[in-house]
């Protein structure tokens, strides 16, 4: 990232921070009320019309922008930089009715209607041509203004409609698959489709994975997704052409939704598509919700390559899509939002600036909540502002390096989660997350990784199941590890080429030589199924038949099927090695597993070890932030030399 325009551009650093702001939703009178209130909380940035252009284009080639016009020139008046949005997230009511051919269909052959919103197909010619003279018009009028600092292309493109199997997308999909292969004869080897009588004679035979009598060829389901990101990627390309062409000094974003379950989009292949990277995260209920959350911060991080990002969008309390909404409890705004700046965000925002009185998220939580300005909530929010305007020499600090990395492979997580598989039960987010929580509990901290990302600087790389490895990776962890990096993988790793085509002469694969071991056959457990190990620790979902042909046994099964085999190995190559975990542990059994690993690497916590497991550290810099990973309040004395202590959910910023 270049000395972007949403950065402090008078040379005094800050931190930015806002929301979502929608002031077509309000009278006129409120608008002023809501500068005031964003003055007193020290709001920078917002982001505006994300949702409008129902409002703009009223009809079809009738634009109506005196209200936007008032809105910026407000804002601007007061201070507050704009990151225009170019509203083409949601068409409006008059564009599908003229052509509902523009809807997405399901798998099922279901047109999805509108009435709620991102109601668009990703490769329909039809909505790109509409949408694309709005990006236009909009730009034109507001290129050169100067509170614009940023453009913000459409809205968490493919959050639901990333999967479309309309006929729009069945020709797309033949134009991609040709790109691709080249060849029908080399799609057919890719695919596989000598099983079942798939094999094409024609490119124009092919369709999507539709809703089919069994289950559809896993390569095709495969490529299907890979095409469905390149797809909306090559949608976001065609907004930022026409950005450039009209207003180039205006950087170009598109917030991203490293989070969750949210797997669909390639954020690691979209990175080079933005001029800086912004994401949406909102907690999740359970015991790793804090984990999860530093997990997709770290994530977002380094999908940035190490440069500044966005956090676009998060909650202030509550949000009103998950079963039960829960209020965040005291120190939460605080904690998540600093966690986040803690692992290289240098701007803070919401969704959304007010509550809104009316629609699907009224029960969403904003900066000025239905309380209004005398409210606990909005107390918190100035509190924050002036926390973030203390932080303000942290913008542009990149995050320090962590020696110990979590690989991340958006390929492995499509294709591990297939159907037809050992296991239907296997979520790889989750045991990619045990691990960093183990890290967490032994006080080490550890980069999450896009796969493609160098090892170079790093001590030890833990690739959990990473089921896809092409040769070109193969070779890569390898190197790592004949120079004296230290490799941990686990089950279901290494087990099939980029085209799903499983390695043979045993698993795992491709990893197979580097592991020093030899699987025959899988043993994944039913429900409620266990396996005991030696150590103490239980297994579940998943075990493995081993032999051992040139590495060394740290635990073995006692119970189940594998008993008296293998369950935990690493083999020693020169100064490195390549350790294997064969079973499920979860956060609690992984910790003490992952510790003797660490030990054996040379990798230690960087914490005292009165502090390990309660407290997260994360360093950007010459600043440590301390984030309470508890409910109780921690004496990090030993941190500052003086008397501390850090509250429930609270965050201490040191400086060297």
């Amino acid at each position: 990232m270049s000395n972007p325009r949403w950065l402090r551009r008078d040379g005094n650093p800050r931190l930015e921070y806002g929301a979502d702001y929608n002031p077509e939703q309000w009278p006129r009178e409120t608008w002023a009320e809501d500068v005031r209130a964003m003055r007193e909380a020290g709001v920078t940035v917002v982001s505006l019309a994300i949702f409008s252009w129902a409002k703009i284009e009223k009809a079809e080639g009738q634009y109506d922008f005196g209200w936007l016009d008032e809105a910026i020139e407000l804002l601007h008046a007061n201070g507050i930089s704009v990151d225009l949005a170019t509203a083409t997230a949601s068409p409006p009511p008059w564009l599908t009715t003229k052509h509902p051919e523009i809807l997405p269909v399901d798998v099922h052959g279901n047109t999805i209607w509108p009435g709620g919103r991102q109601q668009w197909r990703p490769t329909s010619p039809i909505f790109r041509d509409y949408a694309l003279k709005l990006v236009r018009e909009i730009a034109t009028r507001y290129g050169n203004h100067p509170a614009v600092v940023a453009w913000h292309v459409s809205n968490e493109l493919g959050c639901h409609n990333i999967y479309d199997f309309s006929d729009d997308a069945a020709a797309a999909f033949r134009v991609w698959l040709r790109s691709r292969y080249g060849t029908v004869d080399a799609l057919n080897e890719a695919w596989g489709t000598a099983f079942w009588s798939q094999w094409y004679s024609d490119f124009d035979e092919i369709l999507p994975p539709r809703q089919a009598a069994t289950h559809p060829n896993p390569t095709q389901q495969l490529d299907f997704k890979r095409f469905s990101s390149d797809a909306l990627k090559d949608y976001l390309r065609a907004e930022k052409a026409i950005l450039r062409e009209i207003s180039p000094d205006v950087p170009v974003t598109t917030n991203f939704m490293v989070m969750g379950e949210t797997k669909g989009m390639d954020y690691a292949d979209w990175a080079a598509e933005v001029d800086f990277v912004s994401n949406d995260h909102y907690r999740l209920p359970g015991a790793q919700s804090l984990d999860e959350l530093s997990f997709s911060a770290n994530l977002t991080g380094n999908i940035a390559g190490g440069d500044p990002w966005f956090l676009m969008e998060h909650s202030t309390s509550a949000v009103n899509w998950q079963p039960i909404n829960l209020a965040k409890k005291p120190g939460e705004l605080a904690r998540d939002s600093l966690t986040h700046v803690a692992h290289g965000a240098d701007a803070v925002c919401f969704f959304q600036w007010r509550q809104s009185r009316a629609g699907a998220e009224k029960y969403h939580s904003g900066m000025y909540p239905h309380a209004g300005t005398d409210s606990t909530l909005f107390r918190d929010v100035v509190d924050l502002g002036a926390r973030l305007r203390d932080l303000a020499s942290l913008q542009g600090t990149p995050r320090t390096r962590a020696r110990a990395a979590i690989l991340f492979d958006w390929n492995s997580w499509w294709a591990v989660e297939q159907d037809s598989h050992p296991t239907s039960r296997l979520r790889y987010k989750q045991e990619a997350l045990d691990w960093y929580t183990a890290f967490l509990n032994l006080g080490v901290r550890a980069d999450v990784l896009p796969a493609g990302s160098s090892f170079d600087g790093y001590d030890v790389v833990v690739a959990p199941v990473l089921h896809m490895v092409p040769s070109a990776l193969a070779a890569r962890l390898t190197a790592f590890v004949d120079n004296g990096g230290h490799l941990i993988t686990t089950y279901f790793s290494g087990i099939v080429d980029e085209n799903d085509h499983v390695g043979l002469g045993g698993y795992p694969g491709a990893l197979r030589d580097l592991l020093g071991l030899r699987i025959e056959e899988f043993g994944p457990l039913l429900d409620g199924d266990t396996a005991d190990l030696d150590n103490g620790l239980t297994g579940t979902l998943w075990t493995d038949r081993i032999d051992i042909t040139d590495a060394e046994v740290l635990a073995s099964y006692k119970t189940g099927d594998q008993a008296g085999r293998p369950a935990i190995t690493r083999r020693t190559v020169g100064s490195g090695s390549a350790a294997y975990v064969s079973t499920r542990l979860g956060p609690d059994g992984l910790t003490p597993v992952l510790g003797d690993l660490l030990s054996r690497a040379g990798v230690e916590s960087e914490l005292p070890s009165s502090l390990r497991g309660l407290v997260e550290l994360a360093v950007r810099g010459d600043t440590r932030f301390i984030i309470n990973r508890t409910e109780e309040t921690v004496d990090i004395t030993a941190l500052g030399g003086a008397d501390r202590t850090l509250t429930a959910r609270g965050v201490a910023v040191l400086r060297a």
